[in-house]
Formats: C-alpha cells, structure tokens, sequence
C-alpha cells in the first residue's frame, strides 16, 4: 500500500476549497451586505457630522 503524499493532499483539498466559490454563487446576498454597509456608514457619518455641528454651535455660544 502506497504512502499517502502529502502534496498530494494539499492538492485535492486546495482544489475542493477553490471549486466552492460561495459569494458567486449567492450574488444578491453579497449585494445585500454591500448596500447595508453603505448605508451604515452613511448614518454613522451623518450621526458624527451632527455631534460636531453640534460641538461647534456650542463653542460659538461660549465665546461670544
């Protein structure tokens, strides 16, 4: 019985790893992610830019 090659499985697992390609499969799932993700930042960026408006408004107030 033959000695088991390690490359040889490498080879086989490498290519049972690459034959499974699960985003381009699921590609509306990957558009979903995407376009939560923009939308988070978007919130979160408008959430920031809120706080410093804020922040300015009130130094404006104290100095004046």
């Amino acid at each position: 019985m033959p000695a088991i090659s390690a490359t040889v499985v490498a080879r086989d697992t490498f290519s049972r790893i690459a034959k499974r390609n699960w985003a381009q499969e699921e590609a509306g799932v990957i558009v979903v992610f995407c376009i939560t993700f923009v939308v988070a930042v978007g919130l979160i960026a408008l959430f920031i830019h809120k706080k410093l408006a804020a922040r300015r408004e009130k130094r404006a107030q104290q100095h004046v």
